[in-house]
């Protein structure tokens, strides 16, 4: 079977799907073997107890996909308060923010060929859960088979369990061999498993992202029909399930999926509403696609791993276009001022989701920042603005770098090329003058507690007009002796009297 990660377009033919399941297989039983230190340990103890569990879901999927990792999920027909009571002398660490679900969370330390590894586990009861039509929160009653519990399940891939300590398989709805074909299908129909659970209809864009998978047309149908059902869940879910989409592998694919199925509409409605618009330097493009392709440059710069901030930043970056849209008198679309709107427009979207206050802030001000270099023109910039930008960007600079190299989408390869070059030599005058001046910290030469005994004030709004412009004196002309801050100080204090 294919690597999860790699381009269909560009692979081979598949094997036929039978010799897909075997490799599927073998892949699996490496894996298992990997966590059978935790896991048949674990197993022994709740047989122990006269319970059955199960490896389930997830870690199954990954195990068959050669991907599992130290974070391992099980189903039991235990009750959560017999599952404390087994789990609670073997683990770690155990705690039970899910027990109202049903689950149990525990960390187990395992000792496998003289290297320690630290295993996250989380172990479920049996049970089937559905909301109303007005709930944010789910019914949960349990069930008494694995069978039972699996029926539930969001994909057939993820309605695969093995049973432990004997490893027998358990598949009863096909979901190896649409693993096998990239498939995403639901247990029972997906008109009952989006009702269940109207999250699972972003779960599957997720899951398209992040394996690589196709959709079923019957499960595309039910997306469609049924997204205005979203709305029923909690800002939290879906704020969770969105960055896992944005930090996988292909995002671009999820987000299509999200605007084609009406999805965005609920979640991120900006988005859409970016394929109305014409982008004023790419006529070629709408705002739409060029904000898809800025996201898949930016995470093409990405250094240390997926960077959420930054995704979501470059996802978001022109959103503001819609609104500041003019037509001007020589026929050409303008979009004033549209970083300052998007910016305006990100913090309100982005608190929707319960994001962070520091995520909010950092994406919002990236939004704000992005055009700014192309004020720079072929480096007209004194050194003064040079400054402004560093300051301005703060811890945010090496992102802003990134931002605003991947908003460059034009065809034209002797314009792309001249942008690029001006950038270059941005960051370069960037690096001289931090060489210089301490360029991320920059400071007025003279702190409060200066300023006040110079003065010979006390704290007020005094010292921090002053502060102001000991700060602007610095970001115009550089550092400066401390006498001639003072001087300068006594200077500006002059003309305020």
């Amino acid at each position: 079977m294919p690597n999860a990660n790699d381009d269909i377009q560009s692979t081979p033919p598949a094997p036929p799907a039978k010799e897909q399941l075997n490799a599927a297989q073998r892949r699996a039983v490496s894996e298992l073997l990997r966590v059978s230190p935790v896991a048949d340990e674990l197993a022994r103890r709740f047989e122990e107890a006269g319970f059955r569990l199960a490896l389930v879901g997830g870690s199954v999927r990954d195990a068959l996909l050669g991907r599992l990792g130290n974070d391992l999920d099980f189903t039991t027909d235990a009750r959560p308060e017999d599952v404390l009571r087994i789990v609670r002398p073997w683990a770690d660490a155990v705690w039970d923010v899910g027990i109202a679900f049903g689950t149990v969370g525990c960390q187990k330390k395992a000792y496998d060929g003289g290297e320690t590894r630290s295993f996250q586990v989380e172990v479920t009861t049996y049970r089937s859960e559905a909301y109303d039509r007005t709930s944010r929160k789910p019914e949960v009653s349990y069930g008494d088979s694995v069978e039972e519990d699996l029926v539930r399940r969001d994909f057939t891939v993820n309605a695969m369990a093995v049973a432990l300590p004997e490893k027998r398989f358990i598949d009863p709805h096909g979901g190896l061999e649409d693993l096998a074909r990239r498939v995403l299908r639901t247990p029972g129909t997906p008109e009952s498993s989006f009702s269940d659970d109207p999250l699972r209809m972003m779960r599957a864009a997720r899951f398209a992202a992040q394996l690589d998978f196709t959709v079923a047309d019957d499960v595309l149908a039910a997306m469609k029909a049924m997204a205005g059902r979203l709305g029923i869940v909690s800002a939290e879910r879906v704020r969770d399930e969105l960055n896992k989409l944005l930090l996988s592998p292909e995002p671009v694919k999820g987000i299509r999926l999200l605007v084609e199925t009406g999805l965005a509409e609920q979640v991120l409605p900006e988005i859409p509403a970016l394929r109305l618009e014409r982008d004023e330097h790419h006529r070629h493009k709408d705002v739409y696609e060029h904000s898809l392709t800025v996201l898949e440059q930016a995470i093409d710069l990405e250094e240390d791993g997926p960077d959420l901030t930054l995704r979501l930043a470059a996802l978001l970056h022109d959103i503001g276009k819609p609104r500041t849209r003019r037509f001007e008198p020589d026929g050409r679309v303008s979009f004033h001022h549209h970083e300052v709107v998007g910016a305006k427009m990100t913090k309100k979207r982005m608190s929707a989701l319960k994001y962070s206050n520091e995520a909010v802030k950092d994406v919002s001000r990236l939004v704000e920042l992005h055009l700014r270099f192309h004020g720079y023109g072929t480096g007209e910039w004194t050194d003064s603005a040079v400054r402004r930008y560093v300051r301005d960007a703060g811890p945010l600079l090496s992102r802003l770098h990134k931002l605003t190299r991947s908003d460059c989408t034009t065809r034209n390869k002797r314009k792309a090329s001249a942008l690029s070059r001006a950038y270059d030599g941005l960051e370069e005058r960037i690096a001289r003058l931090q060489e210089q001046e301490e360029l991320d910290a920059i400071r007025p030469d003279l702190d409060g507690n200066e300023i006040m005994s110079i003065l010979g004030v006390k704290p007020g709004p005094v010292v921090g007009n002053a502060y102001k412009h000991l700060l602007e004196l610095r970001l115009e002309h550089g550092p400066m002796e401390h006498d001639e801050a003072v001087a300068a100080l006594k200077e500006w204090w002059a003309a305020q009297n």
